[in-house]
């Protein structure tokens, strides 16, 4: 059985495009949605890529920069989608109900989840959105931003119960 070129570049090279873009994001998330992207974009051109030079790794890291490229333009153009944290309405914390130092503290292990994780547990816990708006606004896939929820969920409960608080 052949093996096809996209799937022989996977193997090989994942772990090296996806430590060359974790260098070059701010989180984990990030990087795995970019490598995926660049091996989507390798398993479409990399049947059209003649043998010889320039080799597929190195193809590949262009690829990767082209697509950091990318999301950096979209970052620009993108206005940011979460208001600062002090300007958060949070009425999903009702400080009558549970208090203000609940309230405070839950503020607080927000503003300390990486901004990629906020961002999507914000829009969803907080803003109500569905996660197809959200893959949308942040420029991920729903699996991503699902994943990024999960992580930031599990954070918050870490970090809530570091300071005391049950959730």
């Amino acid at each position: 059985m052949v093996e096809d070129p996209a799937g022989r570049a996977f193997r090989r090279h994942y772990a090296q495009v996806f430590r060359y873009l974790r260098r070059r994001t701010e989180s984990d998330e990030e990087a795995e949605d970019l490598a995926q992207a660049v091996f989507a974009d390798a398993a479409e051109q990399l049947a059209h890529l003649r043998p010889g030079p320039p080799p597929v790794l190195a193809w590949l890291y262009t690829v990767a920069q082209r697509r950091l490229a990318d999301r950096g333009r979209r970052a620009v153009r993108r206005p940011e989608t979460i208001a600062p944290l002090e300007a958060l309405r949070t009425e999903a914390v009702d400080e009558q109900t549970y208090g203000r130092a609940v309230a405070d503290a839950l503020r607080q292990a927000i503003a300390g989840l990486p901004p990629g994780q906020r961002q999507v547990v914000v829009m969803k816990l907080l803003e109500g959105r569905p996660f197809a708006e959200i893959a949308r606004r942040v420029g991920a896939s729903e699996a991503a931003c699902k994943m990024r929820f999960a992580r930031g969920l599990e954070a918050l409960r870490t970090d809530l119960e570091r300071r005391g608080v049950e959730p």
